[in-house]
C-alpha cells in the first residue's frame, strides 16, 4: 500500500507546476522536497500513519485542482484593493521583493555595502 501512496505523490509532484519567479519560495519545490523526505526509501518506505498521509494527499489534490476556487466562484478576480492576480504575481516575484528590500536600505548602509571589503553579515557579528 505504501507503494501506491508513493506513486500517487510522485504523480502529483509531476503535475504540480514550479513557478520560476519565486525562487526558494515556491510551493511546488517545497512539495517535492517534502515528498523526498517522507519517502526516503521510495516504494519500500513504511508509513507510520496512513490515514494522515491520505488526508494530506487529498488536501494537496484539492489545492492543485482549485477545488474551492471552483466550488465558490468569485464575482471579480480582484481583491478589495483592486489588485489583480497578475499584479500580485509580479509583486511577489523574488526579484521584485529583493529590489524592494534594497530600496528600504538607507544611503549610508548602501554606501558601506558597496565600498566595504567585508559582507554586511560579517559586520553584525
Amino acid at each position: 500500500m505504501a507503494a501506491t501512496r508513493y506513486r500517487r505523490f510522485l504523480k502529483l509532484c509531476e503535475e504540480w507546476p514550479v513557478e520560476e519567479t519565486k525562487r526558494h519560495r515556491d510551493l511546488g519545490v517545497f512539495l517535492r522536497q517534502r515528498v523526498a523526505q517522507a519517502f526516503r526509501e521510495g516504494e519500500n518506505t513504511q508509513i507510520a500513519d496512513p490515514e494522515t498521509c491520505d488526508r494530506m494527499y487529498e488536501s494537496l489534490v484539492r489545492i492543485h485542482t482549485n477545488y474551492y476556487k471552483n466550488k465558490y466562484p468569485r464575482l471579480k478576480d480582484t481583491s478589495f484593493t483592486g489588485v489583480t492576480v497578475e499584479d500580485c504575481r509580479m509583486i511577489l516575484a523574488t526579484d521584485v521583493l529583493k529590489q524592494m528590500e534594497d530600496m528600504k536600505k538607507g544611503t549610508w548602509k548602501k554606501l558601506r555595502e558597496r565600498f566595504s571589503a567585508k559582507k554586511p553579515e560579517e559586520d553584525s557579528k
